[in-house]
């Protein structure tokens, strides 16, 4: 099928996600649905210049300082995200593109990052593989996506639901990748001495419909193209009871559970000495300040 079709190869409008996150950027408290993506924001040697993917409003520029990037080159879907990017201290440049298509020669960036976009590609081989076309040789690859548990409970509360008053039920929480596959992708698509970890980040909210409204707020929504139109009122209620019965907290407020893969894929080159040094499973990814001792010890 022509891109942008439905398929079972591409499972998201892009369209649609378009105008999500475009809504998203321009409703006006913004910031106080951007916590999940300032909690993988962190710190990071210097690079002269990196490129951003799924910038959205520029959450990662925030925490880069010009001692660690020189120049920063934000790419997103959404060009409401880019005209509301938040203020940095280093000079960037938007660029509204999709993220599965980049539109730069191959060995232009010292350093690639992206933070909770790559779940909404279609094609993630691809996008790593172009990602990996973009870095110049011994450039590294830093990222962030939602892993395959995120909103397993909103998950299976509403399809409890469905079944029980329609007698059938559609995603609505979109697939997400597995991190058994995550590694093989990335090798994949060419990058080595690889580092993958995962963490969990919970959120209580006051109940479903508190969830649903932030997933908005936050671009989040569903974009797939078998998801249904609409969520009847009866089966949003009992969606909402089920999620408050099967894991509520004692203070009446549920849990949300976001996964989060980290991964930092290096672009072979022949001064690579010892390559096994880089990439240690010692560190975990999940306290991002301590990206930049990655990277140091896989620079000497």
């Amino acid at each position: 099928p022509p891109p942008g079709s439905p398929g079972a190869r591409s499972p998201f409008d892009r369209r649609l996600k378009r105008k999500q996150k475009n809504w998203a950027a321009l409703q006006a408290e913004p910031a106080k649905c951007d916590y999940l993506r300032e909690e993988v924001g962190g710190g990071r040697e210097t690079f002269p210049l990196a490129l951003d993917v799924g910038s959205g409003r520029g959450y990662i520029a925030q925490h880069l300082t010009k001692e660690t990037v020189e120049k920063l080159i934000q790419v997103d879907i959404a060009e409401n995200a880019l005209k509301n990017a938040v203020e940095s201290e280093i000079p960037t440049v938007s660029i509204v593109a999709d993220e599965e298509f980049l539109p730069f020669k191959e060995d232009t960036f010292d350093l690639v990052v992206s933070s909770l976009s790559l779940h909404w590609v279609n094609d993630l081989p691809k996008a790593f593989k172009e990602i990996h076309q973009v870095l110049k040789p011994d450039g590294v690859f830093i990222g962030a996506m939602f892993g395959g548990d995120t909103l397993y409970e909103l998950r299976c509360s509403l399809q409890l639901a469905e079944l029980e008053r329609e007698g059938g039920f559609s995603p609505h929480v979109s697939p997400f990748t597995a991190v058994s596959d995550l590694g093989h992708l990335l090798s994949r698509a060419g990058f080595n001495t690889l580092t993958v970890d995962t963490d969990e980040i919970q959120v209580n909210y006051p109940g479903l419909f508190e969830i649903m409204e932030d997933l908005q707020g936050m671009g989040e929504s569903n974009c797939s193209w078998n998801r249904k139109p609409l969520l009847h009122r009866e089966t949003m209620l009992a969606a909402a009871a089920i999620y408050k019965e099967m894991y509520g907290n004692s203070d009446g407020s549920v849990p949300a559970t976001f996964q989060i893969f980290y991964m930092i894929g290096w672009k072979f080159h022949e001064s690579q000495a010892r390559p096994a040094q880089r990439g240690s499973a010692t560190v975990s990814l999940a306290d991002l300040a301590k990206i930049d001792g990655l990277i140091s010890r896989g620079k000497k």
